[in-house]
């Protein structure tokens, strides 16, 4: 549906996080009206009715995703799919309901529990400040065949990760992301896929004390994933008190993120939730 300018100018200053919904319900309410073009009417009738009755709104919880199921060539792993499979997940823990209990006075949308997915490092969804993030990866492995030393690959890796020594690739882990971007352009696959998965993020917020997630050590298959986001949910509600962020109840509990040994690995008593 057409949008006026000065609709999507409205538009854009409503809260990120809830816009997707909000822009939703404009365009039901466009329809309402008969009109095949949204205008600010349409914009400020939808925002005053969704703030007086945004418990309404509430679900308990968010998922949002980038835009690599659209077509994006930076995505480092195929998630299509996820963002579907961690609502069936969320739905199933009736989360509004448990904050219908914790949380005194009506709900508003920053009670939710938010999960992001993005499929790269770029991190477009912005996973750093939302309670679970959820970031796309595909490390680097130097493989058996070799080295022509063209350099393409110290050209794509924009974190300084690689170098040529001795004839051979070197991967720096401690700079790496695992965008895998270096992978492909790999002309004599000298450079191969090595562990694809997640990395997860946990413990991000916005609001009057903003906290950016901590990431947890290692790359996540998607059993692995799943089993972290039930941990962490089981941990969430057995710990909030009043409907408060999850990187606040890992504060006031004091969680220490999972070390990993000399060799990157991550210690399996201490994998996280």
């Amino acid at each position: 549906m057409k949008w006026t300018k000065d609709a999507k100018d409205d538009l854009s200053r409503v809260p990120f996080f809830v816009r997707k919904r909000v822009k939703k319900r404009v365009e039901e309410e466009a329809v309402r009206c008969g009109s095949n073009q949204v205008t600010i009417k349409h914009v400020r009738t939808c925002r005053e009715g969704f703030l007086n009755r945004m418990e309404e709104e509430v679900r308990g919880f968010q998922v949002e995703s980038c835009f690599g199921r659209q077509g994006c060539p930076n995505r480092a792993i195929n998630s299509d799919g996820l963002t579907e499979q961690l609502g069936q997940k969320l739905d199933r823990r009736n989360l509004k309901a448990f904050l219908k209990e914790r949380v005194k006075g009506p709900l508003k949308m920053h009670h939710e529990f938010r999960i992001s997915i993005s499929d790269c490092p770029n991190a477009c969804s912005r996973p750093q400040i939302v309670d679970l993030g959820i970031i796309g990866a595909c490390r680097p492995e130097v493989s058996d065949q070799d080295c022509s030393q063209c350099g393409t690959c110290l050209e794509v890796c924009r974190e300084n990760a690689i170098s040529i020594e001795n004839g051979y690739p070197i991967i720096d882990n401690s700079r790496c992301l695992s965008c895998g971007q270096c992978i492909p352009v790999c002309p004599t696959k000298s450079l191969k896929e090595g562990n694809v998965g997640y990395r997860i993020v946990v413990g991000g917020k916005l609001g009057r004390h903003p906290r950016l997630a901590v990431e947890l050590t290692g790359i996540y298959k998607l059993d692995d994933l799943m089993m972290v986001v039930d941990n962490c949910l089981d941990y969430y509600l057995k710990e909030c008190m009043r409907g408060e962020r999850f990187g606040e109840i890992l504060e006031r509990t004091g969680w220490k993120v999972p070390r990993m040994d000399e060799r990157g690995k991550t210690d399996e008593k201490n994998r996280g939730f």
